[in-house]
């Protein structure tokens, strides 16, 4: 165990951290583990056993999930600090019913005629609403999409969009955990037992399925169904399947295959914001991919806030007062978002997000290379990276994942695409490399020195 210590605190206050975990929501269908979170700094974060042997123990974690992927400038850091602090005494609390200053400066900053994504959204074509989380953000989208076809106010059909009743989206892909988004995952452990789409009710919609990346099937599909398609969800590097990159010129060709055959495209950029050393991961040699929708959030927080923005051209609306939000970029979401991006800028980390990627790339590859027992593939861009296992390691993966905490490195891992059509190849649990854009080289050499010790030991425990 890497720098570990005896914290010194009573049985009483372990028992209430193991308590409060108890109370907690189990959402991973498995045991809890056995360790607690004390404190962090940047990626580095102070674990501390609670059950199990060496209960009190202490020891240091450098943290590569980025909590979900959203933790862009790790923990405590001081520019989302003092953008809360700033915006609680100031900025106040008005929704989205009343224009707000601190909401005006980010999206003029943003979008506005000399904004830093205007170029890719132009306010005169682009309009932005705001959600609590990615899911939400989703949700939105799926809305937009829907009432595109429909005329709100003679509560009918747009003529010549009876038949536009299916909505695209790829095998392995994950939008989100809401009852409106579980119909676009292919997973039938996720699907199952929940309410699903339906064309035999008016105004029903069902949901299709193909391999990502595979441009010969995409065509196909097309031709076989473009007068019954409404729209396409796309993410432009698939997280939860494993990180899986699209060959070059795929996502340009599904844009256009959309644009030419007026089908809706959605990109969901939840994850992929501002880690793949651009902003938008829908982009390729030529440039930006032109999108319908776009869906961003995770790193949009900061790490201190749950929040996600869609970004949708200014034909796609919903009816009057539908699309209200509580919570709708409230002034002080507005204050971290607009001083997080400055500091983005400022100090280049989309710049320093390319040099960590190939760094990480070149030892995930060579951990891959090492333990080929343990991993069979790594893939990944940025700070995006994803290391596969194989199906032996698999068997044990909440071992595998104890022993990597144990020896000082915080990971996810990704469930992978799992079972894929067209002859694809089965892809298996995925461990997730998605490190804070502050994180130095020297960390991430310590974090594969660590992940190297711990596929060792687990090593002997699967041969």
């Amino acid at each position: 165990m890497s720098n570990t210590n005896t914290y010194n605190s009573s049985i009483a206050e372990l028992d209430s951290i193991l308590l409060g975990q108890k109370i907690h929501f189990n959402h991973y269908g498995n045991s809890k583990m056995p360790f607690a979170c004390l404190s962090a700094k940047g990626i580095s974060q102070t674990f501390i056993k609670i059950d199990g042997e060496n209960i009190g123990e202490t020891f240091e974690v450098l943290d590569v999930s980025g909590g979900y992927g959203s933790a862009c400038l790790g923990a405590s850091h001081p520019v989302p600090k003092q953008a809360l602090i700033r915006a609680v005494d100031n900025v106040g609390y008005v929704t989205d019913e009343i224009a707000s200053k601190e909401r005006s400066q980010l999206l003029v900053n943003l979008l506005g005629p000399n904004g830093l994504w205007n170029q890719y959204f132009p306010e005169s074509s682009y309009h932005v609403s705001g959600r609590n989380s990615g899911s939400e953000g989703m949700e939105l989208a799926l809305r937009l999409i829907l009432e595109s076809r429909f005329d709100t106010r003679n509560l009918k059909y747009k003529p010549g969009l009876e038949e536009r009743n299916t909505i695209l989206a790829f095998e392995g892909a994950w939008h989100g955990w809401t009852s409106g988004l579980v119909p676009l995952l292919n997973r039938r452990h996720y699907r199952i037992g929940l309410p699903n789409t339906s064309t035999s009710e008016p105004y029903g919609v069902k949901i299709d399925h193909i391999p990502f990346g595979d441009s010969k099937v995409l065509e196909e599909y097309f031709q076989e169904k473009k007068d019954q398609l409404l729209a396409v969800i796309v993410e432009p590097i698939q997280g939860d399947a494993g990180i899986i990159i699209p060959p070059e010129g795929y996502l340009r060709h599904l844009s256009g295959l959309c644009q030419s055959n007026e089908t809706l495209l959605v990109a969901d950029e939840v994850l992929t914001f501002a880690k793949t050393g651009k902003y938008f991961a829908m982009n390729d040699k030529e440039g930006h991919i032109p999108t319908d929708i776009t869906v961003i959030g995770k790193s949009l927080g900061m790490g201190v806030l749950s929040t996600s923005m869609v970004i949708a051209r200014k034909d796609l609306t919903i009816r009057s007062s539908g699309g209200v939000s509580t919570s709708d970029l409230r002034p002080i979401t507005c204050a971290v978002i607009n001083d997080g991006i400055q500091f983005v800028e400022e100090a280049k980390l989309l710049s320093n997000a390319i040099e960590l990627g190939e760094y990480i790339k070149q030892l995930s590859a060579e951990l891959v290379l090492k333990f080929p027992g343990v991993y069979q593939e790594a893939r990944g861009i940025g700070v995006m990276h994803g290391i596969e296992l194989t199906e032996k390691s698999t068997a044990k993966l909440a071992e595998l994942r104890n022993c990597i905490i144990r020896n000082g490195v915080y990971v996810e891992f990704m469930a992978g695409a799992g079972r894929r059509s067209h002859g694809k190849r089965y892809i298996y649990p995925t461990m997730r490399i998605a490190p804070a854009l502050i994180s130095t080289k020297q960390e991430i050499q310590t974090v594969f020195e660590r992940l190297s010790t711990a596929s060792k030991e687990f090593e002997g425990v699967i041969i």
